[in-house]
């Protein structure tokens, strides 16, 4: 079976020699630009990690929705902890996705003002490895993100360390989101409706099951189906924007399984990686061409964000 899309080996770019490394940057470059998602092996992200953050999310989805309900954080826009099932929907949709989840945000460790501007992380008192292994997963998404970037950084001529003091302590957020059982027939709504992630990548540790489905440039929807340690890297509006559409972020959605398969739960692990709200995401200037003139009004991560989650129903 072929793939729906490219796959590439970040080692090569952290540890290879710079022919090596330069290999790495045009074929993730390549990828961005021409299907805005590729997927990655040998990441980083520790697999034993990995299965003990799904195990113990899979413990925290199984409690009682009165207990979850307490991890429910009013006025955060689901920011952090938990947020019920049927709250959010795709910005171009009215009808809720089949899904709950819960978010784990930011630690400032260093001192730095921004601190103020983040809401602490919940504390799940039933499971307290739960915030522990999200906080120790949600450091490795933000160390193999962070090479991503110095690489897309490279792709676009702007040196290595152009995103480093952008992401620093940003606004990233870990989520593990519960797609439950279907019970009877869904209301049009899919498990996650057709949309476009709002930061700037997103990397995703396989689910328990398949779904995520990516439309093309042929507007075909393809199954993406990693591969065993592999994970599924795309791009964001952020990044869209700041690259003036060079770099695609792709729509994508979740499909519902064949209805044989309804009684499977599904437990997925995406990280968005987000800058700190200060960063400019004005159109970089290489970017902007006759052929590929302005798109988008200059706009900080931050105002960004905040207009994007009242789009999708997270924010009144």
């Amino acid at each position: 079976m072929s793939r729906a899309i490219p796959l590439v080996d970040l080692s090569e770019f952290v540890n290879g020699d710079p022919s090596t490394k330069l290999k790495f940057v045009n074929e993730l470059g390549d990828a961005f630009h021409n299907i805005g998602f590729v997927g990655v092996i040998n990441h980083g992200i520790p697999k034993e990690l990995v299965a003990d953050f799904y195990s113990a999310a899979k413990s925290f989805f199984s409690l009682p929705v009165e207990v979850k309900c307490k991890y429910e954080v009013p006025g955060l826009a689901g920011q952090r902890g938990y947020t019920s099932f049927g709250k959010e929907h795709a910005k171009q949709s009215r009808v809720a996705d089949l899904k709950e989840f819960y978010q784990i945000g930011q630690t400032v460790l260093d001192g730095d003002q921004i601190k103020s501007e983040y809401p602490d992380n919940v504390n799940v008192t039933e499971l307290p490895k739960f915030a522990q292994l999200g906080n120790q997963l949600y450091q490795s998404f933000e160390k193999s993100g962070a090479h991503l970037l110095k690489a897309i950084a490279v792709h676009l001529r702007l040196g290595e360390n152009y995103f480093e003091k952008k992401i620093h302590n940003g606004n990233s957020i870990l989520r593990a989101i519960h797609y439950p059982p279907i019970i009877q027939e869904p209301d049009s709504a899919i498990r996650a409706e057709q949309h476009e992630d709002i930061n700037l990548i997103t990397l995703l540790v396989g689910a328990s099951a398949g779904g995520l489905q990516v439309l093309n440039m042929k507007n075909e929807w393809l199954d993406i189906v990693p591969g065993e340690n592999e994970i599924v890297v795309n791009v964001g509006d952020m990044l869209q924007r700041l690259t003036n559409n060079y770099l695609k972020s792709t729509t994508h959605r979740v499909v519902n399984p064949p209805k044989q398969e309804w009684h499977l739960p599904r437990l997925s692990i995406p990280f968005f990686l987000h800058p700190r709200s200060e960063m400019d995401l004005s159109c970089l200037s290489s970017c902007v061409t006759d052929s590929n003139p302005l798109a988008y009004e200059p706009i900080t991560a931050g105002e960004y964000l905040n207009e994007r989650l009242r789009e999708i129903g997270l924010k009144k």
